[in-house]
């Protein structure tokens, strides 16, 4: 991997941790993760007219996955509004590949490797760490936060599948992030009017574009930086997200963490290093 490869998969990793300190920043966490979804699926609207249509037979897999979508964004707004950013996403990130590695050999037939199981002994560690953290109010927080690890797992395993059938892995990609902000501002509609939630769209867009447009440039930088070094190298390499959305806690959200988090925070890092790279 050249420097410059390294740097702009660091750029990435930073990326993806910026747009969750926007949502865990916002006055209205739902409603800014639902601007976040519709700000990617704007950015995605350009490229569609370039790319093939997904196969039929992967448009199931599509529905599946933007309902799972909304669950995760739903999910991302609920574990920010009664957690700090440094304590519930190293538990989103960190434990969705574990489980995904866990299941893997259920779901798709795939051994794992003596490595990939000390990763996820070692991210086990690291989650087993937090319950230090727990002791001081932040029990439910994780709860919520594993529960979307499981619903990460999920739509990991269903786009995996989708992706494989629809001919074109990046086409399937951008028609399905168009299905997501559809549910959600419909949901957020029928929830609380139409009236408080147009006001909060013209009042917060550019914080759906920025967030939007930087998760979408973070999973294009992945893309770009895996033809040109090994995928276990820069998907290994991605999870310093987990490392940023420390340091942006403390730094710019001001948030106040123990030690714990800290130590499992880097655990769950070097679990998915190992279980990556493995």
């Amino acid at each position: 991997m050249t420097i410059e490869i390294f740097l702009l998969v660091l750029l990435g990793a930073l990326l993806h941790a910026g747009w969750n300190a926007l949502v865990k920043a916002g006055s209205d966490k739902s409603l800014d993760a639902s601007l976040i979804a519709a700000g990617a699926a704007a950015c995605c609207v350009p490229f569609l007219p370039f790319l093939p249509f997904p196969e039929p037979i992967s448009l199931p897999f599509l529905i599946a996955s933007a309902f799972l979508q909304f669950a995760y964004f739903r999910l991302v707004a609920a574990a920010y509004t009664i957690g700090d950013i440094g304590l519930v996403y190293p538990v989103m990130r960190g434990v969705a590949p574990l489980i995904v590695a866990a299941s893997s050999s259920l779901f798709l037939s795939e051994i794992l490797s003596p490595v990939a199981l000390l990763g996820i002994a070692i991210i086990s560690a690291g989650i087993l760490t937090l319950a230090f953290e727990a002791r001081r109010g932040g029990g439910r927080a994780i709860l919520v936060a594993l529960l979307n690890a499981f619903v990460i797992a999920s739509y990991t395993f269903v786009d995996g599948v989708g992706a494989r059938l629809s001919g074109n892995a990046i086409s399937y990609t951008l028609w399905m992030s168009l299905l997501p902000p559809v549910l959600l501002f419909t949901f957020a509609f029928y929830q609380r009017g139409v009236t408080p939630v147009v006001q909060h769209v013209k009042r917060y867009w550019w914080r759906g574009l920025i967030g939007g447009g930087g998760s979408i440039l973070s999973y294009g930088l992945a893309l770009y930086a895996m033809t040109k070094a090994p995928v276990a190298v820069v998907a290994a390499l991605r999870e310093t997200s987990i490392l940023f959305a420390i340091v942006i806690s403390v730094v710019i959200l001001k948030e106040r963490a123990s030690i714990w988090r800290y130590a499992a925070g880097a655990i769950i890092v070097g679990g998915v290093l190992v279980m990556r790279l493995g």
